[in-house]
């Protein structure tokens, strides 16, 4: 009797279960040279020619095109700590990875997949309270967030730039929007890159960055004192819902149709005059004849602009987006400082800076090459989202591989008080988490093994020590003097994202597979 149709593939038991780690561990170690500032890059073609460069970890996983679906979960699990942090995606990855390797080792010895997963959700419960009581006292001052946005961007690509220099404008970026009870919006900090320049030219501008033209010659390209008004309509003739057919049968009723038009025309930009404003941000277009009208007038503007442009520009100037002229009000009118239409390398772009935009910023992001940017964009992405964690907990710990010596020494000291073979699962997720630091180690160019017997040692005579890359090798040093510091929170999310990534799959003894 057939259940499954003839087509469909079955894998069961422990086959099942060695086809699902070894996807997980082929994942975790694709990005496990990318680990920390002395990782290296991949690059990454697409069936197009399309090429990436970066080391990046959630960026890694996710243009890479997997296909088994246990090794999707650690994509999945890249992508939730992305999500929720913005930093750690590699670590996450990799610990996940290196749990499942332990597993395997266990399943071997005949060790349940279940009591595998008891032991794992009860280390990683002592592993979050571990973090907990690395939580240093320290004020999560403009100091210690330069130290976050750094340690965030070590390593990674930052053209010309060094992380020092970017983690200033990083802090100065969310200190902007963060509000006096210390939530900051983090939506309100927008990055904005362009090619034809060194990286050394990246800056923080306060207020918004498009890249948009005047849509007539003759229009202001300064404006200052600006009152600013964000249409949702097209200032254009207004044409009919239905098919029609007009019949016209002289000169004259031409030229009076002719004449409604421009006056149709000519009512938008006096309208938008009579309301004194002095810049418009239209959604949609703007008729040639209208834009010269209100080039007459003094009026500056824009159309065409995509919906998140306009989402912004209103958010920035405190305008409300308007979708018809009649009964204009004061509550839909922006205000900013300055409009300013400046050209950048060969094209003109335009700042709306000072007044109300000054509640947003834009991280102006320079740049040789695409790949430059491109990747400079992902770590200062990586570095707000890092930054914006801190502030909001107040919480860091010391980074450098230090925090999860700090984990594995605690998973293992409470394993000797567990019954059974779940003691096996505990120390086993201990033995994974030293793959952080190891791995350190390894991309310094430092000998593995001796590094963590030094880690080992130093910690247990109290001392707070981790992988630092100095010169041309490392050292273990304590990272505090070096200023390497994470927010709690990254290690948290990436302890129980991996867990429960490794965990769901350790749960799974049958795949089936339909065509």
């Amino acid at each position: 009797m057939f259940i499954l149709s003839e087509d469909t593939q079955r894998t069961q038991g422990s086959d099942a279960q060695s086809s699902n780690i070894s996807a997980g561990k082929a994942v975790a170690e694709a990005v496990r040279t990318t680990l920390g500032p002395r990782g290296m890059d991949k690059m990454l073609v697409d069936s197009t020619g399309d090429v990436v460069i970066t080391n990046d970890g959630a960026t890694i996983l996710t243009e890479m095109d997997i296909e088994h679906p246990a090794a999707q979960m650690l994509v999945e699990v890249a992508e939730t700590q992305e999500d929720a942090v913005g930093d750690g995606t590699t670590t996450a990855a990799v610990l996940a990875g290196h749990l499942l390797a332990r597993a395997e080792d266990m399943l071997e010895n005949d060790v349940h997949p279940t009591t595998i997963v008891e032991g794992y959700h009860e280390a990683a419960a002592i592993a979050l309270d571990a973090i907990d009581d690395a939580v240093l006292d320290v004020a999560v001052d403009d100091e210690t967030l330069g130290q976050v946005a750094e340690s965030s961007m070590t390593g990674k690509g930052t053209g010309g730039l060094t992380a020092d220099q970017l983690a200033q404008t990083v802090v100065s970026a969310i200190r902007h929007v963060e509000t006096e009870a210390g939530v900051v919006n983090r939506d309100d900090v927008r990055i904005f890159t362009k090619v034809g320049a060194s990286s050394n030219a990246t800056e923080l501008v306060e207020g918004i960055v498009i890249d948009e033209e005047p849509v007539h010659d003759e229009m202001p390209r300064h404006v200052t004192d600006a009152d600013i008004l964000v249409l949702d309509m097209e200032l254009d003739v207004r044409t009919a819902d239905v098919s029609a057919e007009y019949r016209i049968d002289s000169v004259e009723q031409l030229t009076a149709a002719m004449d409604a038009e421009e006056e149709e025309l000519r009512g938008y930009a006096k309208t938008l005059a009579d309301a004194d404003v002095d810049v418009v941000f239209a959604t949609d277009d703007i008729d040639g004849r209208v834009a010269a009208m209100l080039a007459d007038e003094g009026i500056l503007a824009f159309d065409g602009l995509s919906d998140s442009d306009a989402r912004a520009i209103a958010t920035a100037t405190g305008a409300r987006r308007a979708g018809a002229l009649d009964d204009l009000e004061d509550d839909d009118f922006g205000f900013a400082e300055h409009v300013d239409v400046r050209r950048v390398g060969d094209e003109e772009l335009t700042f709306v800076e000072g007044g109300a935009a000054a509640e947003a910023v834009t991280v102006f992001v320079r740049g040789g090459t695409e790949h430059v940017v491109d990747e400079l964009e992902r770590a200062l992405e990586d570095a707000l989202d890092v930054v914006t964690v801190a502030v909001e907990s107040g919480e860091v710990v010391p980074g450098a591989g230090a925090t999860e010596i700090a984990i594995a020494d605690a998973v293992r000291d409470a394993a000797s008080g567990i019954e059974g073979r779940k003691q096996l699962a505990v120390e086993a997720f201990a033995d994974a988490v030293d793959v952080i630091p190891r791995t350190l180690a390894e991309n310094t160019g430092m000998d593995p093994i001796d590094v963590l017997v030094s880690l080992r040692s130093r910690y247990e005579d109290g001392e707070t020590v981790g992988v630092i890359s100095e010169g041309e090798t490392g050292t273990v040093d304590d990272p505090l003097t070096y200023g390497v510091v994470d927010p709690a929170d990254v290690k948290r999310e990436a302890v129980e994202s991996a867990t429960e990534a490794a965990t769901m799959i350790l749960r799974i003894d049958d795949i089936i597979a339909a065509d």
